[in-house]
């Protein structure tokens, strides 16, 4: 390939509104151009990458035992609304409705169509397991689209779904997966952690996340100091709060509290420390009014919240409810609460005592508020922020925050799709019985922005050779002498026919613009053939990751290449 005839419009100075490396490096190397916010057209160099992760995970995927199938984007409404998730991604799908008044969407992953598919062919006991998958993309309509192939409303992934008779042949189709993700992300070079995660709106039980270590990512996972405890933030669970005990209980007090409708100032109107403070905080779910109680130096986690009660919608109470409630806001406590709240407590909340919470009045709080005595609690469960020092649940020591990029994702469904869609498999008896599926998915054009992430510098991007859109570039320096460029294309042709993805820089330009443009796109094998080495007899190499440079005879020049290719990282 002859640079002259490849589409590579690289740009000199950072594009204003690229925020993160990843954004502005793929930008300028050419690799995507903008076509609205958060939609992104792939240029040859993007795809040339794209396709080779595509041929790492088709390879992996294949060798794990799935299919390949190709599903269609425009999807139906009803088995989304079947399953719950047409209500539950609310405003992040792409909706439509088409001639006839049919509702249809975008999709935005595929669980309920595979399901259907399966199902659809009547499979006996004997056709399963099953793994299908297909490498398509994908649309949400997010809120904020930004940095650049991090978070797009268009993306390609790779979605792969299990079929199995019981929960325990899952359990081995998800292992299975589990190392073939492992080998995927390996292959293409990043520095992955694998956590417990948050199903979020795909739901199921257990699922790991596969987040590729960058400290501009949007995503962040908590470890324990010690290596024994590993989890992204919605799903990690701090160390339980020992039982407070000793004396007895204070007296339910109520005191006024004037302009104390936060934390802040109740504690400067009260002297009273945050800790000791109870939030009562309100949420409808399904218009069904639900008080979670957290320490006042904690935050509520709204993503454990609307697990806990997935797939029904869950909102924080607005003004009116309070109103209808007949609640005061920012004074609300769990003392005198009816039987049409139901009230989740942390751990924390029954493990304290002697609380100071809001006195359902405005402008007063209650002190000396006691669990059991006082308010009753429905249901303990972790709904606390995980923050930076918090005890870990495993060993007790301390947990530590990172940031991250989740480019993979895996759950163990079980039949959360396959029983309200009705799809089900002839057992051995005859009787029909839902299949128990697993769901793995693999960000495609994410990998392509945390590998940036992960490998640049000050001159631009170093993808791994696995990754690289070409993986030498052979420059020639001075065009105008007939022969360098017949070296450089003696050299170019002769790796080419070694089976090497090499590129000509034959384009009339001058070197230090070509040298430049190599660092930009991040060549992992630089080869330069000048008016002064021709003369010597000599070519000059390059290994991009480190920046080491070397010469090389011409004669020897495509075994020295090469071999400084088996070398790259």
């Amino acid at each position: 390939m002859r640079l002259t005839d490849l589409f590579l419009p690289t740009l000199r100075d950072d594009p204003s509104e690229a925020e993160v490396a990843s954004h502005r490096l793929l930008l300028r190397a050419g690799f995507i151009r903008q076509l609205m916010a958060g939609v992104y057209t792939i240029l040859p160099m993007g795809l040339r990458t794209m396709q080779r992760i595509e041929r790492i995970v088709r390879e992996e995927m294949d060798g794990a035992g799935a299919q390949e199938v190709r599903v269609p984007i425009v999807l139906p409404a009803e088995p989304w609304k079947a399953t719950g998730r047409w209500g539950a991604y609310g405003e992040l799908l792409f909706k439509s409705v088409d001639r006839h008044g049919r509702e249809l969407l975008l999709g935005p992953t595929h669980e309920e169509v595979m399901a259907e598919l399966v199902a659809g062919e009547a499979p006996s006991y004997r056709d399963l397991p099953m793994n299908l998958y297909q490498i398509e993309w994908k649309y949400r309509d997010e809120f904020r689209p930004r940095f650049g192939l991090l978070r797009g409303r268009e993306f390609l992934m790779k979605d792969a779904y299990s079929f199995d008779r019981d929960d325990e042949g899952m359990r081995e189709s998800y292992r299975v997966m589990y190392e073939a993700y492992e080998r995927v992300f390996a292959r293409c070079g990043l520095d992955i952690v694998v956590v417990e995660a948050d199903p979020g709106q795909i739901g199921g039980g257990v699922n790991h996340e596969y987040m590729a270590v960058a400290e501009v990512g949007e995503d962040l996972f908590v470890r324990c100091a010690s290596g024994d405890y590993l989890a992204d933030t919605e799903a990690a669970v701090p160390g339980r709060a020992a039982p407070t005990s000793g004396g007895a209980l204070a007296a339910l007090t109520v005191v006024d509290s004037p302009d104390a409708e936060t934390i802040e100032k109740l504690c400067a109107v009260l002297d009273v420390t945050a800790d000791r403070t109870m939030k009562c905080i309100l949420f409808m779910v399904a218009e069904r009014p639900v008080a979670v109680l957290v320490p006042g130096d904690r935050e509520v986690n709204e993503t454990k919240v609307e697990r806990r009660f997935f797939p029904e919608p869950v909102r924080r109470a607005a003004d009116e409810d309070f109103a209808v409630l007949g609640l005061a806001k920012g004074y609300v406590g769990p003392q005198g609460l009816d039987e049409r709240f139901t009230i989740l407590a942390d751990p924390a909340i029954g493990a304290g005592r002697d609380w100071v919470t809001g006195a359902n009045e405005h402008e007063r709080h209650a002190m000396g508020v006691n669990p059991g005595r006082d308010f009753r609690i429905d249901e303990e469960l972790d709904v606390v922020e995980i923050r930076d020092g918090d005890t870990c649940p495993t060993c007790g020591g301390r947990l530590l925050i990172g940031r991250s990029i989740v480019v993979g994702h895996i759950y163990q469904l079980g039949t959360r799709y396959s029983e309200p869609l009705g799809s089900t498999y002839v057992a051995e008896d005859g009787s029909p019985r839902p299949i128990v599926m697993g769901s793995y998915g693999i960000g495609i054009t994410r990998i392509v922005a945390a590998a940036v992430e992960q490998h640049h510098d000050e001159h631009g991007i170093r993808l791994p050779k696995a990754l690289a859109p070409f993986e030498i570039c052979v420059v020639i320096a001075n065009r105008d002498d007939d022969a360098v460029v017949a070296e450089a294309t003696r050299l170019h042709d002769a790796l080419e026919a070694r089976g090497v993805a090499v590129v000509l820089d034959d384009r009339d330009a001058p070197a230090g613009v070509k040298f430049a443009d190599a660092d930009l796109v991040g060549y992992p094998v630089q080869v330069v053939v000048g008016k002064r080495g021709v003369a010597a007899g000599t070519v000059d190499l390059k290994l991009r990751a480190s920046g080491e440079r070397s010469t090389a005879p011409l004669a020897g020049s495509v075994d020295a290449a090469v071999a400084l290719l088996a070398a790259a990282p």
